[in-house]
């Protein structure tokens, strides 16, 4: 019997979970159209938290690899198995706890959709701030292993802002408990926050206490074209150099906006460079924030446009939303990573990084999150093209060097996982990676959870 159909069946026999032969779906995530695929020895799918822990239990115990799943989204590869082992998804724990509005606090497993819990914090008349992408396929657990981001982290932060708690299994399978539904907690190493952003390497997430905030009662948005990179970064500037408490700050060059610049719900001046605001609060707070956009953008933007009505705000987030699709579609393949630099290199970064894709011969485009300095240069490659999707490592890496170049980081909201674990060094220095490699040994001794992510 081969290996692979003997953990499934001693795995089986040995948990209450459910335990099936991997298929395609647990096998890639966004990578895949970079040509990143995995393959496991089995998946399994437990219902609670103790079933979690039987996995984890079995697994150190038999030395068998351990790959945390979330709702696959990830553009690092932090959930694609490399070397076999069990594919641990997390998808059936998908109950709220507890919700408790008057207190802005709300207990949810791992498994609970971006969108739900936003809808869910909506209905209570409050927000969950954290907005990354792919709201109706990404898991709390997966956003919080990853530290997720999104447009409005510029104002609200990004996803381990907003938990307060967090339930796990470490190895070799126990339950243990960070934090909780507290405001404040200093009582020793703040080993909760190790576990936010750590993918998957150090613990399985299961469920979270999350804090919200009381929903604005006014979002409008204010988007302005510019004339080139330079342009538009230099709105972007006097933006927060005003001190002007916009809720997003985004980017879109001139490149993405030729590609999706048909689907936008308004009129595109020609070879324009975009900056989306949006100015968020009370309705009093968020119409002065909204004048005080576009006044800083009239300054020099070629056009403004800044819808009133909720169908035409809407169509506007929706349009921003499908960014990702509208260009992925235009040649089937694509390399694209999320470095952050310093906000007065960010102009620098855009053109530098489109600088790269010439020296390729490859198309490019580029948009982010510009009050956080986090590009998403996207180089785009022929999907039927081996030799084209052979160049994704090689342009990424040369993005990467261009973060540290510029005194950035190799990943602003998207992790390291597999894509960029060769990198994590040369950012953090000997000594710091050293320290990073005793965090993952004290957690992990045995190297099984997540092996070859993040580190």
């Amino acid at each position: 019997m081969s290996a692979l159909a003997s953990v499934k069946r001693d795995l089986r026999a040995a948990v209450a979970a459910d335990v099936l032969a991997p298929s395609a779906a647990y096998l890639t995530d966004q990578t895949e159209a970079r040509g990143l695929h995995g393959h496991a020895d089995a998946v399994a799918l437990p219902r609670d938290a103790d079933e979690v822990a039987e996995v984890v239990e079995w697994c150190y115990a038999h030395g068998v690899p351990i790959v945390p799943r979330g709702g696959g989204t990830g553009y690092a590869g932090g959930a694609v198995p490399l070397d076999g082992g069990v594919v641990l998804s997390l998808e059936r724990l998908d109950r709220v706890r507890s919700f408790d509005p008057l207190l802005w606090r709300i207990e949810v497993e791992a498994g609970v959709r971006t969108a739900e819990l936003r809808r869910i914090a909506r209905e209570g008349g409050l927000l969950f701030a954290p907005d990354p992408g792919a709201a109706e396929q990404s898991q709390i657990g997966g956003n919080i292993a990853t530290n997720a981001g999104g447009p409005h982290a510029f104002k609200y932060g990004v996803t381990g802002a907003w938990v307060t708690g967090l339930e796990v299994v470490v190895p070799p399978g126990e339950l243990v408990h960070l934090g909780g539904p507290l405001r404040k907690d200093v009582a020793g190493y703040d080993l909760k926050h190790l576990l936010i952003g750590s993918e998957g390497t150090l613990g399985v997430i299961t469920a979270a206490w999350l804090r919200l905030t009381p929903a604005p009662e006014a979002a409008w948005p204010v988007i302005g074209f510019f004339d080139g990179v330079r342009g538009g970064v230099g709105a972007i500037e006097r933006v927060v150099g005003s001190g002007i408490a916009a809720a997003a700050l985004e980017y879109i060059d001139s490149e993405t906006m030729r590609y999706a610049g048909a689907s936008f719900p308004g009129e595109v001046p020609p070879g324009a460079f975009a900056v989306l605001a949006e100015a968020d609060g009370s309705v009093e707070e968020a119409a002065r924030i909204r004048d005080d956009l576009r006044e800083v953008f009239g300054e020099d933007a070629l056009a403004l446009y800044a819808p009133e009505s909720a169908h035409e705000i809407a169509a506007l987030w929706r349009w921003r939303d499908g960014l990702a699709l509208v260009v992925d579609a235009q040649r089937g393949g694509k390399a694209s990573e999320d470095i952050a630099v310093p906000l007065d290199r960010l102009g620098e970064a855009i053109e530098a990084s489109l600088e790269v894709a010439r020296s390729f011969g490859i198309p490019a485009c580029s948009w982010g999150h510009a009050g956080d300095g986090n590009l998403h240069t996207t180089f785009l490659l022929a999907g039927d093209d081996a030799g084209e999707l052979e160049l994704a490592p090689q342009l990424s890496e040369a993005l990467f060097e261009l973060a540290l170049r510029l005194g950035g980081t190799i990943s602003g909201e998207h992790g390291v996982g597999f894509v960029k674990r060769n990198w994590l060094a040369k950012q953090l220095g000997p000594r710091a990676f050293e320290l990073h490699g005793a965090v993952k040994r004290a957690f992990d001794p045995q190297n099984l959870l997540n092996p070859g992510k993040k580190a």
